[in-house]
């Protein structure tokens, strides 16, 4: 039968496509993949909104026991239910190419992501240089700030995604971030990242009230950002356009 891959929004269970919502209705299993992201509203909400009982699917469960999801798509509709877009993390895709070498008809059905609801804040999309994202355990790690010194000298603006950690229910915040990225800063001292650099801090995205704060990373440092998801966007050089837009988000 059908392998559908569905993008679920951001947010909360009215996020979802009408298309999508339609194709959840033909699923006889329905799954949500919930580790690589997380709605502002507990998955019970998709269940009542959807009428659909959800499994949880967690990444041992997609990526190392896929064919729990694989196999009952080749009898009957199976639908894995993604947080934002479907092609958000690599694994997903990983996903699709096993269904495909197994001859299982895949519909993907997209959505908003990160990667396009960051043009709330004002930053013109086709700027933003290589996206990159700080893991929990970064001691030895030095390549987000690598990211942001190539797309800093190529003039692009870079975001970065946070680290979440969801069977310990622990979500890297903006605060944690600056202060990794400023540990690198005083290893390498290359003026990169300091206490003086201008960014955006971004969080809940997709929500009907986003906090978004645009400041010097030390004024970043001191501001509560709240509940999670949190994302940081580091500019580069600015249109005037965008330097009106980030006006709205001073602190």
């Amino acid at each position: 039968m059908t392998l559908y891959l569905i993008g679920i929004g951001l947010w909360d269970e009215k996020d979802i496509t009408v298309k999508g919502l339609e194709a959840v209705m033909q699923c006889e299993k329905v799954f949500l993949e919930s580790y690589t992201s997380r709605l502002g509203v507990d998955f019970k909400k998709l269940q009542e909104y959807y009428g659909k009982k959800i499994i949880l699917a967690n990444r041992e469960l997609v990526e190392k026991n896929a064919n729990k999801i694989l196999e009952p798509a080749k009898d009957s509709n199976v639908a894995l239910l993604v947080i934002g877009d479907v092609f958000g993390a690599t694994t997903h895709l990983d996903l699709y190419l096993r269904a495909k070498k197994e001859n299982i008809d895949v519909v993907i059905i997209n959505n908003a992501s990160i990667l396009n609801a960051v043009g709330i804040v004002g930053l013109e999309l086709y700027k933003y240089g290589k996206t990159t994202s700080i893991p929990f355990h970064n001691k030895n790690v030095e390549t987000p700030y690598d990211v942001i010194k190539h797309n800093k000298a190529s003039k692009l603006h870079t975001l970065l995604l946070l680290d979440i950690d969801a069977e310990n229910n622990r979500f890297m915040t903006i605060k944690q971030a600056i202060e990794y990225l400023l540990r690198v800063e005083d290893k390498r001292k290359e003026k990169v990242f300091t206490k003086q650099t201008k960014c955006i801090g971004v969080a809940r995205l997709g929500s009907e009230k986003p906090k978004i704060v645009y400041d010097t990373a030390e004024k970043l440092l001191k501001t509560d950002f709240g509940e999670p998801m949190h994302s940081l966007i580091v500019p580069s050089k600015l249109h005037f356009v965008e330097e009106d837009a980030l006006k709205i988000w001073k602190k």
